[in-house]
């Protein structure tokens, strides 16, 4: 298995991350790199952005709002995907372990919040992803999605 980075999108690599897509059955439960990567760049406070890499080949991205005042929640995995053609490999699950193991440094951070679609067939949910990770389900409910969390103390 090839060794999992975070890293900055900039300059280099945006043209190859924008460029990641999720399976078909997974468009409605997350948005795409694209539209993320916009949607960062028009935000303020800006969120943490990084591109997920296995080895030298962006396979993935994960965007976080953090320390965010003005939001719902401090920490909150606003998006996490990786490709349809890198899923299978764990690289998500590597990945959120770096992100748990940052967030942790911080003295405040306390859980890290997010959501997922519930309706329709669950199908391709992510849910037990997180579940798996250790997110617990809050049965709150923020635009159509639930609120799952995840203890970091």
């Amino acid at each position: 298995m090839a060794n999992v980075s975070l890293r900055a999108v900039d300059e280099a690599n945006h043209e190859a991350v924008a460029a990641l897509r999720v399976s078909p059955a997974q468009q409605r439960f997350v948005d795409s790199a694209a539209n993320t990567l916009m949607e960062a760049a028009a935000h303020t406070p800006p969120p943490w952005l990084r591109a997920i890499y296995a080895g030298e080949e962006p396979v993935g991205l994960v965007m976080l709002a953090e320390h965010d005042p003005a939001g719902p929640w401090p920490y909150y995995l606003w998006r996490l995907l990786v490709d349809q053609k890198h899923q299978g490999n764990g690289y998500a699950r590597q990945a959120m372990t770096l992100v748990v193991a940052r967030l942790r440094t911080f003295p405040d951070a306390q859980e890290l919040v997010s959501s997922v679609a519930t309706y329709g067939d669950m199908t391709d949910s992510p849910m037990g992803f997180y579940e798996g990770l250790g997110f617990v389900r809050t049965g709150e409910f923020h635009d159509h999605e639930e609120i799952i969390k995840l203890p970091l103390r």
